[in-house]
């Protein structure tokens, strides 16, 4: 029993770690090499991909591969083309364009992102095959994958990898290894007797009929909308921190020097927020927490406009610190939300279209937005040949706008949401 735990918590570290390799330090090798204006789209391709792979690649382990079997086979490609970006990045050097990039990364992210969704069914299977409750173990499993994920940061940060494409061929070896290790996990048996299906069945797109009610249709365009702030400083705050490189006073901080390290804040409290939910909800109710978590996004973004990596780098760890808050306090309990307003028929399906709304289309219209804004202040023509100094001034002013995009969807929130009845842990 103990050993399944093991196992499974070094499959989640892995999973997680793949993740933290590249995802808040791509941004800085990006601009790094000329490619500042494209990090919107980088991080974009996850949310696109996300609207359909993890779909697909869930029908094909419900009747074909086994799920451990297809956790390895996405793994083995993910980590392929992730290697292959990583290599190309190197021999490219100053030169690297677009394209092949883009190209390589966009192949590994698409075979990666169901490796969450399958590694999720991994462990709930074999949970279950070992008499336990996935309510009560999987959690704690689960928090070794935050755990893999800060710790691939570090490693990054500390090995100089920041600003150079090794960071996508430690992601792709960890890819490698982790598929190696998927096919020692326990056998998930296929759906031998499937009744035939619409598309419509397989692709749980009945769930879509929950639009119908305006509470949903209400809380699923509010999802969106509050999404598209989840990936802003995942793809910026690093690039933001490295240009006070520029300056003399500043270069040689450690939030210059260690941005990874400083930003992993923000995966520690996310981590330990999680805790804190159960008592929030209780005591203040979904609507009220969920408006904490977008007010704790104003202040995300407004500490980092506010702040500098001198005697202003508090600002920059009280952000990191109100991230845990932003981000877990809506995701976790608006989760919940829909898993108490939807009927049990539905609920696998309803949670899929809050993913969707949130990390698939949110994130997605999010961080091409946030690119759009900053090209405009900081990347775009204009900006050529603009001092450091103003250039600082220019991101200072894309973090107030992001500030200003919450700040209105919380107002918004506020007017519009009604607070549900008391049910289960609501208020």
């Amino acid at each position: 029993m103990k050993n399944m735990k093991f196992r499974l918590i070094v499959m989640n570290f892995l999973e997680y770690a793949v993740w933290g390799a590249y995802l808040t330090s791509m941004g800085r090798y990006l601009a790094t090499y000329g490619l500042g204006s494209h990090i919107g789209i980088f991080y974009s391709i996850q949310g696109i991909v996300s609207l359909f792979m993890p779909a697909l690649m869930g029908i094909v382990a419900d009747r074909w591969i086994p799920a451990q079997k297809l956790l390895s086979l996405c793994h083995a490609l993910a980590g392929a083309f992730m290697i292959s970006a990583g290599v190309y990045g190197m021999m490219a050097g100053d030169a690297v364009q677009f394209g092949p990039l883009f190209s390589l990364y966009t192949l590994s992210v698409a075979f990666f992102m169901p490796t969450i969704a399958l590694s999720n069914s991994v462990a709930y299977t074999a949970l279950g095959k070992a008499g336990l409750d996935t309510v009560k173990d999987f959690p704690p499993i689960r928090v070794f994958g935050t755990v893999g994920f800060i710790a691939t940061m570090w490693v990054i940060d500390l090995c100089g990898f920041q600003d150079t494409s090794w960071q996508f061929v430690v992601s792709g070896g960890l890819s490698v290894i982790l598929a190696c290790y998927a096919l020692s996990l326990p056998e998930c048996e296929t759906k031998k007797d499937v009744k035939p299906q619409s598309w419509v069945e397989a692709m749980g797109l009945q769930a879509f009929t929950l639009f119908k009610s305006k509470k949903m249709a209400i809380f699923f365009i509010f999802s969106m909308l509050l999404g598209v702030s989840l990936q802003i400083t995942n793809g910026f705050a690093n690039p933001f921190l490295g240009s006070f490189a520029a300056f003399e006073e500043f270069s040689d901080t450690f939030g210059v020097q260690h941005s990874n390290i400083l930003i992993s804040i923000s995966q520690i409290c996310e981590a330990l927020c999680i805790l804190l939910i159960p008592f929030f909800l209780k005591k203040f109710g979904i609507k009220n927490v969920m408006l904490m978590a977008m007010f704790a996004w104003v202040l995300r973004f407004g500490l980092f406009g506010a702040g500098d990596p001198g005697n202003g780098v508090w600002m920059f760890v009280l952000s990191c610190i109100v991230y845990g808050f932003a981000f877990d306090f809506f995701n976790i309990s608006g989760s919940l939300y829909v898993d108490q307003e939807t009927d049990p028929a539905l609920r696998s399906s309803a949670q899929g279209i809050f993913m969707m709304m949130t990390n698939g289309l949110g994130a997605t219209i999010g961080t091409l937005s946030a690119q759009a804004v900053i090209n405009h202040f900081v990347y775009g023509p204009e900006a050529l040949g603009a001092t450091p100094l103003e250039l600082w001034a220019g991101w200072r002013t894309s973090w107030y706008i992001f500030a200003g995009y919450a700040l209105l969807v919380a107002v918004l929130f506020w007017i519009f949401f009604e607070n549900p009845a008391k049910k289960g842990v609501q208020k």
